[in-house]
């Protein structure tokens, strides 16, 4: 025979005791035992459950927005300066022609304008659980033995 047998077997004889005892008519709360007693001592506890709900979302999208950008681009072009001056008639060998001509090119920059797509940053989006405290309130009720002593009686309390 095992410990736990042992132990079973005590609390049985227990039951038994208890039975008799409740078995006598009397008023249902007050049990009388020659020699042993029991009262079971009973107290509420709090089962707290915990569980998710949906309390919102988050989306993230992209809008388009225009801005007009003005940018100042130096640009250059050729003038032509055409000087006279007197001369003194100063003598010449070549002869007359009848028509002579210069060609002078003349450039000037001009702006051509394309766009290109550049990233210019990004956003992220992620969760993350965050610990906090609640705190529950509600009444719980306990059962605790109240020994009363009538008469001349000895009573030994052993906790």
């Amino acid at each position: 025979m095992g410990f736990f047998d042992l132990f079973n077997e005590e609390e049985e004889t227990r039951k038994e005791n208890r039975k008799e005892v409740r078995g006598v008519d009397r008023e249902p709360d007050t049990e009388f035992a020659a020699e042993d007693a029991h009262l079971d001592l009973r107290q509420e506890e709090l089962d707290i459950h915990k569980h998710s709900e949906e309390t919102g979302d988050v989306v993230l999208h992209k809008d388009i927005v225009e801005e007009e950008k003005v940018v100042n681009v130096p640009v250059s072009h050729d003038q032509v300066i055409i000087e006279r001056r007197a001369v003194d008639h100063e003598p010449t060998a070549e002869p007359i022609t009848e028509e002579e001509t210069v060609h002078i090119p003349v450039t000037a920059e001009t702006v051509d304008v394309d766009k290109h797509t550049v990233v210019t940053g990004e956003v992220s989006a992620h969760k993350r659980a965050v610990q906090e405290t609640e705190q529950v309130r509600d009444v719980l009720h306990k059962e605790v033995a109240d020994v009363e002593a009538h008469g001349d009686t000895d009573i030994i309390n052993e906790d």
